[in-house]
């Protein structure tokens, strides 16, 4: 064994050093848009290497995602049918709370650990809240963890939805600072920061991420990372969505971004993200088994799962379980 070990040539070149990239603890722009300009073997590996050193390079984690109220949202959000203005998404009143305990129920019967809901509004109404935390503290009382996704948070709102129980609080950056104002007109990207903070003083764990595919450029999705990255501290789930064209929204014309900058966009929230869990979210129902695989490389390790993520398609449970099979993976 000594001896077939002392003949096995080694190797004197490091598999990226040709490309070497500093990381700073503070991720500028520059640096993480060097990242994404490796050659795409040397990105992966380089993932691949910050992933085993945070997490079980073959576990994945499950979520599902109810939508509790749909359509006629204010907002101008230009990626999004549930606006008002684009009127595609047909209106919903908030759900029952016994039609979403059982839901909850379905989705922990397969597999999922974490229940997300979310609501079409601006911001939440108090007279809507009190109905959300009792939808919380039920999905809590199931033995998952929740998640809810409701907009723009006044002040005590989410105090109240703490002591609900709830675990996390989603509210994406959506894209860098230079692009939003062609996406979002209704409010600002501070905005979004505002309620983050609120999240953070009131205990709850920040899911947060964005969507790639509007037309950005790579430095904008480079810079919607590092402002992830430099939030002190990073959220714990990183939602990285790739857009569905809605019909009737500005964005349905949009180009399909290329699938390997896709997956060099979850390498690099990866690599600067070391310790979230980074979701692949929308865009999974156009996704192919073989560039899922490739993303979960990358180091994607939690997946919405279910028949729909709000409006959009997505694969359904028995394909997953399938791809897990076939790759080796396990659930969380």
């Amino acid at each position: 064994m000594t001896a077939l070990a002392a003949s096995t040539p080694q190797s004197t070149v490091s598999p990226v050093s040709a490309a070497p990239v500093s990381i700073s603890p503070s991720h500028g722009v520059a640096e993480l848009v060097a990242l994404f300009e490796l050659p795409f073997n040397d990105l992966l590996f380089r993932a691949q290497e910050v992933h085993r050193r945070h997490h079980d390079a073959n576990t994945v984690q499950r979520s599902t995602l109810l939508s509790i109220k749909t359509g006629g949202c204010s907002e101008d959000c230009g990626y999004c049918s549930q606006a008002a203005r684009h009127g595609e998404a047909e209106r919903e009143d908030l759900l029952a709370l016994e039609e979403v305990i059982t839901n909850a129920t379905a989705a922990k019967a397969k597999g999922a650990s974490r229940f997300c809901m979310g609501a079409a509004w601006r911001g939440p109404k108090e007279k809507d809240l009190e109905r959300v935390t009792e939808m919380v503290s039920a999905v809590k009382a199931l033995g998952m963890e929740t998640c809810v996704t409701l907009g723009m948070l006044k002040e005590g709102q989410a105090e109240k939805l703490k002591q609900a129980g709830l675990d996390y609080y989603n509210h994406n950056l959506d894209t860098a600072p230079e692009f939003y104002g062609q996406v979002i007109s209704t409010h600002s990207q501070a905005d979004r920061f505002d309620t983050l903070a609120r999240v953070r003083e009131a205990g709850i764990k920040v899911c947060c991420g964005g969507i790639v595919g509007m037309g950005e450029t790579r430095r904008a999705r480079a810079a919607l990372i590092a402002e992830l990255a430099n939030m002190e501290p990073p959220p714990e789930s990183v939602p990285i969505n790739q857009l569905v064209p809605m019909p009737g929204t500005p964005l349905e014309n949009a180009p399909p971004l290329d699938p390997f900058e896709f997956v060099r966009t979850i390498a690099v929230a990866r690599i600067a993200l070391p310790t979230s869990m980074v979701r692949l979210s929308a865009g999974r129902q156009a996704m192919s088994d073989e560039l899922q695989a490739l993303c979960f490389l990358a180091g994607a390790n939690s997946i919405f799962y279910g028949d729909k993520l709000l409006t959009a398609g997505n694969p359904e449970a028995d394909r997953d379980e399938a791809l897990f099979a076939r790759l080796g993976l396990t659930i969380a």
